[in-house]
C-alpha cells in the first residue's frame, strides 16, 4: 500500500543500489538512506514522476558499449563455451589419457583407409584424403564440443565434393577454405538453427540416397571399368554400357574383400565367455579385446594384406594384375593458399578462369555442404552424447575453422564421420584430445609409408567404402514412421527419390520443400472442435475451440467455419482462445468482418480466455468485442444483453 503521495510515480527496489545514477524523491528512504536511491542509467526521474533522459555524448555511448560487449566477451563463461578445452582439460586424468590413446589410435588406423577411399568418392588423387585428416583434429581438441567426433574425410562430404568440384583439386581446395568461412560465419551468427529445417524422414532420405550412390560409383571399381556420373542414374547407365569391360581379377579381388570386410565386422561384436564382463576370466577379457581390435581395424588390416599381394604379383615388368591407385606424394603437404585462378589447361571450360568464375562452378554446394557437415557433426554428437545437448553453433565454428586451415594443406571439405565416430565411442574415448593420436598416425603415414601405398588395390578400397556406407541405407525407419505417422513417409521418400534422379543439392532441396508445404498446410487447416453446452441458467451456447493461433493463412479457414456452425445452431457462439496464444494483422482484419456479420444477424458472439497481447491487437481495429475469463460470467452477459432462448437445440 502507498503511503506517501509522492511516490505515485516511483517504483522503489533494493535492486537500485547497483545503478550509478542517483533518483531523488520527495519520499523517505526505504533503505535507511538519505541521499535518494540509486536508478538507472537510462533516465531519471523528476520529482513530479516524469522521465528526463540525461545528455550523453556519442563517444561516452560508443565507449559504453564496447566495454559491455567487452565484459559480456571476454568472461570465464564465454572462454568455456568458445573454448571448450579449458572446460574439461584441468579435470583431465591418467584414466582419460588411457582411453584417449587407445581410442586416438584406433580411429587412426581406421581413417588412412578410408581417407584414400574417400578422396576417390571425390574424384580426386589418393594423397588429398591424407591431406585432410590431420590438421583438422588439432583444430578440433581446442574448439570442439564432442569427445566422439573425428575430423576428417566422409563419404557424403566427398560426393558433394565431386558433384560440386567436378574432380578438379583446385576448385576442391577453394571450396574448403569458402565453406570453412560459411561455417564459421553461421556459427558466428547462430545459424545452426538451419539444421531443424532438415527434419527426420528428409535426413534418412537423403542419407540412404547418398549410400546408394556411392555404392553404384564404386562398383565401377570392383568391375574395373570407367563410368563417370553424378546422379545414381548416370552412374548405372555408364556401367551398363562398359559392363562388358569387367576385369576378371579386380572383380574376384573386391568381391572378395567385401565378404572378408563383413564377416570381419561381425567379430567386433562377438565375445568369448558369459555375457557379464565381470563374470568372464582375465584370458577372456584379453582375448575378447584382440578380437574387437582386430574386427574394428578390419580396414587397416585389409589394406596392408591386399597391398602385399598385389607387391608380390608385381612382374619384373611392372605388370600388376589389379588396378591399383599408384604414386602418392611422399612427405607432408606444403602449406600454401588455395588456388584463386586457373589457368586453361587446368579448367573443364578451356579458358582462363578467376576467383569470381570459380565460386560461380561451386554454385549452391557453398551453402549445402555446411549443412550436410553440421548434420553429420550433430548426428553423431547425439548418438553418443547420452542426452547431453548440442551446441550448433559451435560445432559450426570448430567445422569452419578446421577447414579454413585444411584449405591451406591442399584438403578437400572434411567433418565428422558417423563410422568413425562409432569406433571412437566404442574404443572407450574420453576427451576431444584423441585426435590427437589418430592425427598423429596419418602425419607418420604421409611421411614414411606413402610409397608403399602405390600398391593398394583400386577394388580394396572401393570394397572398403561399400562396406562401410551399405548400412547407412535406412531402410529400419520405414516401418516405425509407417505406423507412428504415414504422412512423414511423403518427404522420406520424396527426398530419397529426387536424390537418386536430381543433383544432391536439388533433392535436399524438394525434400525441405515438401515438409515446409506440409507445415504450411497443418498451420493453415487448424483443428477445430464444436459443442453445444449449456450454462448453469439454462441458456445453451456454441461453443467452438481452435486448437492453435490465428494466423493468416488460417484465419479463413476458422472463419468460414465459424459461420457455417453459428448458422446451423442460432444460439450465441462462444469461441473459446485458451490455445490461441499468437494472432497477426490479418487475423485481426477477419475477426473485426466477423463481428459485423454476427451484428448484422443479431446473433451474439463472445471470446472466452483471449490472452491480453492478442485483446490488444484486435481492439486496434475493433471494439465491439466482448471477452469474459470466467464461465460463470457468460449467463450475466446474456442477461445485459437481453438475450431469450428461443429454441432447444438438438445435436
Amino acid at each position: 500500500m502507498k503511503t506517501n503521495p509522492a511516490l505515485d510515480h516511483v517504483y522503489v527496489n533494493d535492486g537500485f543500489k547497483c545503478s550509478s545514477i542517483s533518483i531523488t524523491t520527495n519520499g523517505t528512504e526505504q533503505n535507511g538512506g538519505s541521499g535518494g536511491s540509486q536508478g538507472s542509467n537510462e533516465f531519471i526521474l523528476t520529482k513530479d514522476g516524469k522521465k528526463m533522459i540525461p545528455p550523453v555524448k556519442t563517444l561516452d555511448c560508443a565507449k559504453a558499449w564496447v566495454q559491455d560487449r567487452t565484459r559480456r566477451t571476454f568472461n570465464r563463461k564465454t572462454l568455456h563455451k568458445r573454448l571448450p578445452i579449458f572446460s574439461w582439460l584441468p579435470k583431465y586424468s591418467k584414466e582419460d589419457a588411457v582411453g584417449d590413446v587407445v581410442a586416438g589410435l584406433t580411429v587412426g588406423l581406421t581413417v588412412i583407409p578410408q581417407a584414400l577411399a574417400y578422396a576417390g568418392v571425390a574424384g580426386l588423387p589418393a594423397a588429398y584424403g591424407l591431406y585432410g585428416s590431420f590438421l583438422g583434429c588439432f583444430i578440433y581438441i581446442f574448439l570442439g564440443n564432442c569427445k566422439d567426433v573425428p575430423v576428417g574425410p566422409s563419404a557424403i562430404v566427398a560426393l558433394l565434393t565431386f558433384q560440386t568440384a567436378k574432380g578438379s583439386w583446385q576448385l576442391a581446395v577453394l571450396l574448403t577454405l569458402l565453406c570453412g568461412i560459411v561455417e564459421l560465419f553461421m556459427g558466428i551468427f547462430g545459424l545452426g538453427f538451419l539444421l531443424d529445417f532438415v527434419s527426420g524422414p528428409v535426413s534418412s532420405g537423403f542419407t540412404s540416397a547418398v549410400s546408394l550412390i556411392i555404392v553404384a560409383s564404386q562398383v565401377k571399381d570392383i568391375l574395373g571399368i570407367p563410368a563417370p556420373g553424378t546422379t545414381f542414374l548416370e552412374i548405372l547407365t555408364h556401367i551398363y554400357e562398359n559392363v562388358k569391360e569387367t576385369r576378371a581379377s579386380d572383380t574376384v579381388l573386391g568381391v572378395t574383400c567385401i565378404v572378408v570386410l563383413l564377416m570381419m565386422r561381425l567379430l567386433s561384436s562377438f565375445k568369448l565367455g558369459p555375457k557379464e564382463p565381470t563374470q568372464r576370466t582375465k584370458t577372456q577379457n584379453v582375448l575378447n579385446k584382440i578380437i574387437w581390435l582386430v574386427g574394428t581395424s578390419r580396414n587397416a588390416i585389409l589394406v596392408v594384406v591386399c597391398g602385399v599381394l598385389a607387391y608380390i604379383l608385381n612382374t619384373e615388368s611392372g605388370s600388376i594384375p589389379f588396378r591399383v591407385i599408384g604414386y602418392i606424394p611422399a612427405g607432408m603437404p606444403a602449406v600454401q593458399p588455395p588456388p584463386f585462378r586457373m589457368t586453361a589447361n587446368e579448367t573443364l571450360s578451356g579458358r582462363d578462369e578467376d576467383f569470381i568464375d570459380m565460386v560461380k562452378n561451386l554454385g549452391s554446394g557453398l551453402i549445402v555442404l555446411p549443412l550436410i557437415s553440421l548434420m553429420e557433426t550433430v548426428s553423431i554428437a547425439k548418438a553418443f552424447g547420452n542426452g547431453k545437448p548440442v551446441d550448433a553453433s559451435q560445432e559450426l565454428i570448430a567445422i569452419g575453422v578446421a577447414n579454413i586451415a585444411n584449405a591451406f594443406v591442399q584438403s578437400f571439405p572434411s567433418t565428422g564421420a558417423l563410422s568413425r565416430g562409432a569406433v571412437n565411442n566404442a574404443s572407450g574415448v574420453r576427451t576431444p584430445l584423441s585426435n590427437i593420436y589418430s592425427s598423429s598416425l596419418v602425419i607418420l603415414a604421409l611421411i614414411f609409408f606413402t610409397p608403399y601405398f602405390f600398391f593398394i588395390p583400386k577394388s580394396t578400397l572401393a570394397a572398403i567404402i561399400i562396406a562401410a556406407v551399405m548400412f547407412m541405407v535406412e531402410v529400419r525407419v520405414i516401418k516405425p514412421m509407417w505406423r507412428a505417422k504415414k504422412s512423414d513417409l511423403v518427404p522420406g521418400l520424396g527426398t530419397f527419390i529426387a536424390c537418386l534422379v536430381l543433383p544432391l543439392e536439388i533433392g535436399i532441396l524438394i525434400g525441405v520443400g515438401l515438409n515446409v508445404i506440409f507445415i504450411l498446410y497443418h498451420a493453415a487447416r487448424p483443428k477445430i472442435t464444436t459443442e453445444i453446452l449449456t450454462t448453469s441458467a439454462g441458456n445453451e451456447y456454441l461453443m467452438i475451440t481452435p486448437d492453435r493461433c490465428l494466423m493468416f493463412p488460417s484465419v479463413d479457414y476458422v472463419r468460414n467455419l465459424v459461420t457455417k456452425q453459428s448458422l446451423r445452431q442460432n444460439v450465441p457462439v462462444v469461441i473459446d482462445a485458451s490455445h490461441i496464444y499468437g494472432a497477426d494483422f490479418t487475423a485481426a482484419t477477419v475477426i473485426e468482418s466477423l463481428l459485423g456479420d454476427f451484428t448484422a444477424r443479431s446473433q451474439l458472439l463472445f471470446f472466452y480466455n483471449l490472452k491480453p497481447s492478442i485483446c490488444a491487437l484486435f481492439e486496434t481495429l475493433s471494439t465491439d468485442f466482448v471477452v469474459y475469463y470466467q464461465e460463470e460470467q457468460l449467463d450475466q452477459l446474456l442477461k445485459d444483453r437481453n438475450y431469450e432462448q428461443k429454441k432447444s437445440i438438438t445435436v
